[in-house]
């Protein structure tokens, strides 16, 4: 899908990407040329010929197989990071200095040791810095927000969320995984995916201050924790708890929101019904994901880098997730 360019003007934010994998086929690249004042100008991938294929099915005029040339591309006013973890912070730390804007993927760095290296650098730059936490611009879970901050049901007291799923062929071939990796991901599934519903309980919930956990590797498939349970507290007194295990008998996905008046059940990566519970009886809300699941996150960018708005996940707010990753698993000894 080609970009229009009778609709770029001089208030258009013209995009590159570091790594179009996976992440950006669907879920991010296409709204980068669909979103109003936005462009998709130029893509960075090592492999010659995957970059070549890639630029041509979205219509990139541009394509660079050094992250370098891309940064420095003086018609690239924004750069989406979407390689894996291992290398955020390297590549954050380049766009600061070349003061252009910055969106990373999730998680925002390896540790929150290295998230506070890239804040410090585009405190010094004149870029602004987001992370992918796009469910803080999603419809469905602006709704639930809407609920809480109306009382719906009532004050809040707990939060818990259980996910689970089977070990995937991928985990069970022993073919490499860089999601498993540590050193590249900086944990397995658990930080890849729990990090998405941690920063979203933080945007529905407020700050957390304390978090701990028991991290263990059960199934022995991957260097990395398989299993995971947690306890936190938010800085307003309420509590949290969650469970994950990547080798379970059956997929499961369940957050529930305990209020002293009701209480609200909803998914985080699913798109099932979400319900709101209470002595008036339930209430039942269904909003689809948009095609392209990062759009409205995107969108949210575009219009805040233009003056127009204020976009919900910064980086002074993504951090946060990778500190409470950090606290849990480091409180716990990898078995």
């Amino acid at each position: 899908m080609a970009a229009d360019e009778t609709r770029i003007t001089s208030e258009t934010i013209r995009w590159g990407i570091i790594g179009c994998g996976d992440v950006t086929e669907v879920k991010s690249g296409p709204a980068f040329q669909r979103v109003a004042g936005s462009a998709l100008h130029a893509v960075m991938r090592r492999d010659r010929e995957k970059l070549a294929d890639y630029a041509r099915r979205h219509g990139v005029p541009n394509a660079y197989t050094s992250a370098e040339q891309l940064i420095h591309d003086p018609n690239v006013d924004a750069v989406y990071i979407a390689t894996p973890p291992g290398s955020h912070r390297e590549y954050a730390l380049q766009v600061a200095r070349a003061n252009k804007h910055c969106c990373i993927e999730k998680p925002m760095a390896l540790n929150h040791r290295e998230c506070q290296d890239i804040l410090a650098a585009f405190e010094a730059s004149a870029g602004e810095l987001f992370v992918a936490y796009y469910r803080r611009s999603l419809p469905r879970f602006l709704k639930i927000r809407a609920w809480l901050e109306a009382g719906r049901i009532g004050a809040l007291r707990h939060i818990s969320w259980r996910f689970t799923r089977p070990p995937s062929p991928r985990d069970l071939s022993e073919e490499y995984d860089w999601h498993t990796d540590p050193a590249v991901s900086g944990g397995g599934h658990f930080v890849d995916l729990a990090c998405h519903g941690l920063d979203l309980f933080i945007y529905l919930l407020g700050d957390i201050t304390r978090a701990s956990g028991v991290a263990v590797n059960q199934q022995g498939l991957y260097p990395a924790e398989d299993a995971v349970a947690a306890c936190w507290l938010f800085e307003n007194g309420v509590t949290g708890s969650g469970f994950w295990n990547f080798g379970a008998s059956e997929r499961s996905d369940e957050v529930v929101i305990d209020g002293s008046d009701g209480r609200i059940r909803f998914s985080i990566f699913g798109d099932s019904p979400f319900v709101l519970e209470s002595a008036a009886g339930a209430e039942v809300s269904e909003i689809d994901h948009p095609e392209n699941i990062q759009y409205f996150h995107i969108e949210s960018m575009v219009r805040h880098l233009r003056g127009e708005g204020e976009h919900p996940s910064p980086g002074r707010e993504a951090h946060k997730a990778s500190w409470v990753m950090d606290q849990i698993l480091s409180s716990s000894a990898l078995a």
